[in-house]
């Protein structure tokens, strides 16, 4: 059994080699019993599970296959794809986790979540989290046309962007003590979101960072596990697509 966690894939219509690059991801991993753990921004946007498009279609169908080898999909919400739901998972057997999680390998315990809970620095962002995720606003939102939702999100994304060009990258990164409390219950903390990728020593713990898909390549986790009294063999290794 393989453990594969990718995240900020940022997948859309605009970069069909990163689409590419994530249909050859699960056609090589889909002999090799795979459980895919997705740790957000699996899209550059969700706007709701109601959303139909050529492109999408394609990697459905791509899941359907991988699911049908024997293999099973996990996703936990990111900033960008936080509306996808359980309904769109559905079509390929996927589950939708909690937005922060835990996974025991072995002898081995993970937390696993995208990671912008952990930038406690940024306050701008994280109200605007609390308010965006709120799930009356959610619920409203959903119900809105499906053109309304793609002005929005566009203008969400515009936003974003300015604002991280005034932020530094210490705001933007994690804090160091939201990492040690995440830490305190589990042996190695994997997320994503702030696409700097590396293996951090914490204490005697760890913590993984997942790097985002760029225009040739992205670093991905694979975890498989060995026997009952030794840890799970880990490796964060360089996706070429």
């Amino acid at each position: 059994m393989t453990y594969l966690f990718i995240a900020d894939l940022h997948l859309s219509p605009d970069h069909p080699r990163l689409v590419r690059g994530f249909l050859d991801l699960l056609e090589h991993y889909k002999t090799q019993q795979t459980q895919l753990y997705i740790l957000g921004d699996w899209f550059n946007a969700w706007i709701g599970d109601d959303y139909s498009a050529p492109w999408l279609d394609e990697i459905v169908q791509a899941l359907q296959s991988f699911h049908a080898s024997g293999n099973q999909v996990y996703f936990v919400v990111g900033n960008r794809d936080f509306a996808l739901g359980q309904k769109f998972l559905n079509q390929f057997h996927g589950t939708l986790l909690k937005e922060i999680s835990t996974l025991q390998i072995g002898n081995t315990r993970y937390r696993i979540e995208h990671g912008d809970l952990l930038c406690t620095d940024d306050l701008s962002y994280q109200r605007f989290r609390k308010v965006i995720r709120n799930p009356l606003i959610l619920g409203l939102l959903k119900k809105t046309p499906l053109s309304f939702r793609q002005k929005l999100a566009h203008g969400f994304r515009k936003k974003s962007q300015q604002a991280n060009q005034i932020k530094s990258y210490e705001v933007m990164d994690v804090n160091q003590q939201a990492v040690e409390n995440a830490l305190a219950h589990v042996d190695v903390l994997i997320h994503g979101h702030t696409h700097r990728p590396a293996i951090h020593q914490v204490a005697h713990k760890q913590r993984i960072v997942l790097g985002d898909w760029r225009a040739h390549e992205a670093q991905i986790l694979e975890i498989s596990p060995q026997n009952h009294t030794s840890p799970p063999s880990l490796k964060l290794s360089t996706w070429s697509y």
